[in-house]
């Protein structure tokens, strides 16, 4: 009976020939030898909006968040007003879980368009989400 050789793993640097020597794998050359531009599924300008949104909208509340905690550390020590810690554990939990909201809200506020959309991007928003709805479902049926 024979056996089947087992098939050689693949690491995160390379792969593995059949001798076990490591192999390295190289970016794609364009034209003039240079790494190749890699497409991606967000369009640049798309990318960068949603960063900006994405720093404000999260990096506020989570700032505030920590903010609750040195504010409540400063006045404690100096014995200006006694907080209880769970109001500062509560207080700083709303901001953080803001924090996380302003994230999902900042990915999916941004406009695809060429033009930048509306400030607060509301309406991008019903749209974006739309979108993701049906690509969830197309997924879940391409299954």
């Amino acid at each position: 009976m024979a056996t089947a050789e087992p098939e050689p793993s693949k690491g995160f640097g390379g792969s593995e020939n059949v001798t076990g020597e490591a192999q390295k794998t190289s970016p794609r050359k364009g034209p003039v030898g240079k790494a190749a531009p890699q497409r991606s599924a967000v369009p640049d300008h798309v990318s960068k909006r949603m960063v900006r949104r994405v720093l404000l909208l999260s990096g506020a509340p989570t700032l505030l968040a920590m903010g609750v905690f040195v504010l409540s550390y400063v006045l404690m020590s100096r014995g200006i007003v006694r907080i209880e810690p769970v109001v500062t554990i509560g207080v700083s939990g709303v901001f953080f879980v803001l924090g996380l909201l302003g994230l999902s809200y900042g990915v999916l506020s941004a406009s695809w368009d060429d033009a930048p959309g509306s400030p607060l991007g509301l309406e991008q928003f019903g749209k974006n989400l739309q979108r993701l709805r049906i690509s969830s479902r197309t997924m879940k049926q391409g299954r």
